[in-house]
């Protein structure tokens, strides 16, 4: 439920000020923006096409340096690919699947709560989302609540910093999560991006070529091309918190017609306890131009 005060504290910030993180309240869900520039729309309710692949919580699009789509909803190729999403193939309770968040088979989000304020000049966006399933409890009781915290950074230089913290806490004994049953393993934080025809991709330790199964890369994946106008140089940058659970550093990445993904934890689930929220931190930068390994290491700190 979106807070009354928080809400009237969002008209104050959208007229007062200059160039600062504001939030705008639209249909199905909320436009962050920074002064004139938009930033990324989050989708609160749920969304589908022709009556399927309903989804929600997730963010698209997400703008370039120069006002440009990044992102994709409903490509032809893959249905439920989502703009920037966190999502994984196997969901479990007792070894049983009770739900597929990435094809969204069985699954159903809700988000209870929501809040956005700014904090010297970050904005701060948090959401509550229950996790269902008709396979679970008749599809009465969530058997996941999910916290996710979304923190805008403020422009600055060449890029734009956003940090997202997913804390994903049990709410029955025995639940595991896993990416897909093969040997890909793909699962977890993703982007769905516009690829442009000159598409590059660079990990910690330099240029990478993308293969069918995921590439250990280190912390960094730097996705790089025309993605601006006019042919121009840009792209974005994905870091995995070191904090993050192994495996940290692998990486599945397409040159076409699919998502870019850091892949946790693969193939084989792994067990989210009653009483500890699994916690996954990653981090975007959104630039022009282009952006070194050791400046991406530099953004995120």
């Amino acid at each position: 439920m979106l807070k009354l005060i928080t809400i009237a504290l969002l008209i104050f910030f959208s007229f007062t000020g200059n160039a600062q993180i504001n939030m705008v309240v639209k249909p199905g869900g909320f436009l962050f923006m920074e002064g004139k520039d938009s930033i990324f729309f989050y989708q609160k309710s749920p969304k589908d096409k022709n009556g399927e692949y309903s989804r929600c919580n997730y963010i698209h699009p997400i703008y370039g340096a120069d006002g440009l789509r990044l992102t994709e909803d409903f490509p032809t190729d893959h249905l439920h690919h989502r703009g920037v999403f966190w999502a994984w193939h196997q969901i479990l309770i007792d070894n049983r699947q009770i739900s597929d968040g990435w094809d969204l088979k069985n699954f159903q989000q809700k988000v209870t709560n929501f809040e956005f304020r700014l904090q010297k000049g970050v904005g701060l966006m948090n959401a509550t989302v229950e996790w269902k399933s008709p396979l679970w409890d008749n599809g009465e009781n969530a058997y996941l609540k999910e916290d996710t915290r979304i923190i805008i950074h403020p422009k600055t230089g060449n890029y734009r910093r956003i940090d997202f913290e997913i804390r994903l806490k049990a709410l029955t004994d025995r639940l595991s999560i896993g990416g897909s049953d093969d040997g890909k393993g793909y699962g977890g934080f993703s982007v769905r991006l516009k690829l442009p025809s000159d598409v590059a991709f660079s990990g910690a330790n330099g240029p990478i070529e993308p293969i069918n199964t995921a590439i250990e890369a280190g912390n960094s994946m730097n996705i790089s091309g025309s993605f601006l106008r006019d042919g121009k140089q840009g792209g974005v940058a994905i870091w995995s918190d070191p904090s993050n659970p192994e495996p940290s550093t692998s990486w599945i990445v397409r040159k076409t017609a699919s998502m870019q993904n850091a892949a946790f934890p693969g193939r084989k689930p792994v067990a989210i306890p009653f009483d500890q929220p699994l916690i996954l931190k990653y981090s975007m930068l959104v630039y022009q131009d282009s952006m070194s390994p050791k400046q991406i290491k530099k953004a995120v700190k």
